[in-house]
């Protein structure tokens, strides 16, 4: 079984949807106490402690196949976005992003299970987003949703801010927080035993 080592409900519904059977860990690592200057760098960083932090908890004979850290953040114009501090912050940044680009980046690590070895799989997925134009009073109506104050980069894809992007390049679920995609790889062979735990 696959351990989810992160408190975000729209990775946890991506792996659901996807019929990956887990369970859910929060590694309760301090964010702040990690940094690095390229943003690539930063999201594996944060998903590989997220990870690591998990995995160090586990009693050695848990059923757990591997460890799933995952961490995202939005490079706008140079800038490093994660969640808005406060309405205030995700007006203004909303204010420059409405008919712009940006790149949304979600950092991966999936580490082996207690009971297994290996290193870990590490990789920085990027989906490039296209913002709608919007009004001040649409933008206004956004906050006021109180969503974007939960997500990285002001937005939920999945969500209200569905509504706000014109296009993606590039993976969608990696957008809501995980690649599937990349996960379906990094797993492997493993894919097809943790799937035959739905109906076995």
């Amino acid at each position: 079984m696959l351990l989810l080592a992160s408190a975000s409900p729209a990775r946890r519904r991506l792996l659901e949807q996807a019929g990956i059977p887990h369970r859910v860990q929060v590694s309760g690592v301090d964010e702040s106490g990690i940094q690095h200057p390229d943003p690539s760098q930063l999201v594996q960083l944060l998903a590989q402690a997220k990870a690591s932090a998990v995995r160090d908890q586990l009693d050695p004979a848990a059923p757990i196949t591997a460890v799933l850290g995952c961490d995202s953040l939005l490079v706008f114009d140079g800038e490093v976005f994660g969640k808005p501090a406060d309405a205030e912050e995700a007006r203004v940044r909303w204010r420059r992003m409405a008919g712009a680009r940006g790149e949304l980046l979600t950092g991966h690590c999936l580490l082996p299970g207690p009971a297994g070895s290996g290193l870990p799989r590490l990789a920085c997925i990027g989906t490039g987003v296209l913002f709608a134009p919007l009004s001040e009073e649409e933008i206004a109506a956004y906050v006021a949703s109180g969503e974007p104050l939960q997500c990285a980069g002001g937005f939920a894809l999945e969500g209200r801010g569905g509504l706000c992007i014109a296009a993606l390049d590039g993976c969608y679920s990696n957008v809501i927080g995980l690649s599937l995609p990349w996960l379906r790889s990094a797993l492997g062979a493993g894919m097809t035993k943790m799937s035959s735990e739905i109906s076995g």
